[in-house]
């Protein structure tokens, strides 16, 4: 690395650490360790939510929610596919009735919502493809135990929450 040794560093960037170096083709700027260190962390500390989603896998994610329209928490959300190595993966809706099941292999879901107190809301034949998140709301009513509501023959599945798009080339 060569100097120029006509160049001084401002104030400020002698006080933040920034250092401007002359070489055969332009200008490096160099930073210390510790500022370098502490945008690492701030990128791994980032919620997986913010995070891009895969293009190899799938999410689904809605608000549960009772026939008066207000939200559930606490509702178990399972989703099950031969497509999963565990067959069934569950979350739990949160605070605000919000729930995600990420990182889900391509394939048929069928997802199920179940609260103590109220009916078991199932939704087949849910087909995901990579790099989508598909919306599925559930409205639970109040019920007994036993009873299971299963919705088939329902709109077709859009991906509300990514923006892409998608070519299938035929030969």
């Amino acid at each position: 690395m060569v100097r120029n040794p006509s160049w001084s560093p401002t104030p400020y960037q002698a006080q933040s650490g920034i250092e401007l170096n002359v070489l055969t083709g332009g200008v490096l700027v160099r930073m210390k360790r510790s500022a370098l260190l502490v945008a690492a962390m701030a990128m791994l500390c980032l919620p997986s939510g913010l995070r891009a989603q895969s293009a190899t896998t799938a999410a689904i994610a809605g608000v549960v929610k009772d026939t008066s329209g207000a939200v559930l928490p606490g509702v178990t959300v399972e989703a099950a596919s031969p497509a999963l190595i565990e067959k069934v993966r569950s979350v739990v809706s949160d605070a605000n009735g919000n729930y995600k099941l990420v990182d889900l292999r391509p394939g048929s879901y069928s997802v199920t919502f179940s609260l103590p107190g109220f009916s078991t809301f199932k939704r087949d034949g849910l087909d995901l493809t990579t790099g989508v998140t598909v919306n599925i709301n559930a409205d639970m009513k109040v019920g007994s135990l036993e009873e299971t509501i299963t919705v088939t023959g329902a709109t077709p599945v859009v991906d509300i929450q990514n923006v892409r798009t998608q070519t299938v080339l035929s030969q």
